[in-house]
């Protein structure tokens, strides 16, 4: 019992979350395009998902996939950057133990469900080029429903034991976190013990779930390039490239400065510290930004509903 209080005696009531470190002066300024790139991303994600809800032409696969990355980036944007705003506003700089674990965890978790609907959209991208005829009976409603599941119960699954790697750690005190959100590896750098599990766990389980995504939607990738490159007609060539292009940039998008951020913090020991923050929230930002924008630019039938829209509520005023 006594060693039970010790060790809760250990954990910090509440972090201390600076921003970003170094650039203390210029945190207002960021502010702006932090602030902008959210109001965007907010905006952007809940129209997408308006329209996908209420049109029922678009009630297949295809955008039922993308009505559940909206989901997801809504949450990966929402849990870090009010918060992030916060501090550079100076308003609050204080946050809870357990809402600091929470706050990583659903961010993280959302990242992970993010990564394994891309997965999914690709194999969709795969099976309706190099396969179309079992397009109709593969992706029926009650399997796309299974593999939104699939995805929130493999996200839940490996995050879930980061909470208690963290709460088992002492802080000694420390409270002081270089950040502007809480993520897994920043809150267990503030321990006064050895983090080497944290950091094995969090290395294993970055390569076991984005990682392999990564590598079997390449896989995907080839395949559909080799069956396109088979096809006959060049109109049908560009047609499925075309439908393959905006899940390409959107996974570009995601990957490049989720992994960026990911290997130079474990590895970039001579990149500043702010260059780290930013990125870190760079991962955090630009694809719930940009992945609406992408797709309503790229898909006809998404910016046709989209600019519809948008006439109706013209004249209504």
């Amino acid at each position: 019992m006594m060693a039970a209080v010790n060790h809760t005696s250990l954990q910090p009531t509440s972090f201390i979350l600076v921003g970003i470190p170094g650039l203390e002066d210029l945190h207002i300024w960021l502010s702006i395009p932090f602030c902008l790139m959210y109001i965007t991303a907010v905006f952007g994600n809940l129209l997408l998902l308006f329209v996908i809800v209420e049109e029922r032409s678009l009630h297949e696969p295809m955008y039922l996939f993308l009505a559940m990355l909206a989901m997801a980036d809504l949450v990966l944007s929402s849990s870090t950057v009010p918060k992030a705003l916060s501090i550079f506003w100076s308003l609050s700089k204080e946050m809870s133990f357990h809402a600091c674990l929470t706050q990583m965890f659903f961010a993280h978790l959302s990242f992970i469900a993010e990564s394994t609907i891309l997965l999914a959209m690709a194999f969709d991208r795969y099976v309706a080029i190099c396969n179309p005829l079992r397009y109709a009976t593969v992706f029926t409603h009650s399997v796309i429903a299974k593999i939104g599941l699939a995805a929130v119960a493999r996200s839940f699954c490996v995050m879930f034991p980061t909470v208690f790697l963290l709460r088992r750690l002492p802080y000694c005190g420390h409270n002081v976190m270089p950040h502007t959100y809480c993520e897994h590896m920043g809150i267990a750098r503030l321990a006064c013990a050895d983090i080497s599990f944290n950091i094995w766990y969090g290395f294993a389980t970055t390569l076991l779930s984005p990682g392999v995504d990564i590598m079997l939607i390449a896989v995907s990738y080839v395949l559909i390039l080799r069956a396109v490159f088979r096809l006959s007609s060049k109109d049908a060539q560009l047609k499925a490239v075309g439908t393959c292009s905006s899940h390409a940039c959107v996974i570009f998008m995601f990957y490049i400065p989720a992994f960026f951020s990911f290997f130079t913090h474990r590895f970039g020991h001579n990149i500043p510290q702010h260059v780290h923050i930013l990125l870190a929230n760079l991962y955090m930002l630009l694809p719930p930004m940009l992945n609406p924008i992408v797709y309503t630019v790229k898909n006809k039938l998404i910016r046709e509903k989209v600019s519809r829209i948008f006439l109706r509520s013209g004249q209504l005023h």
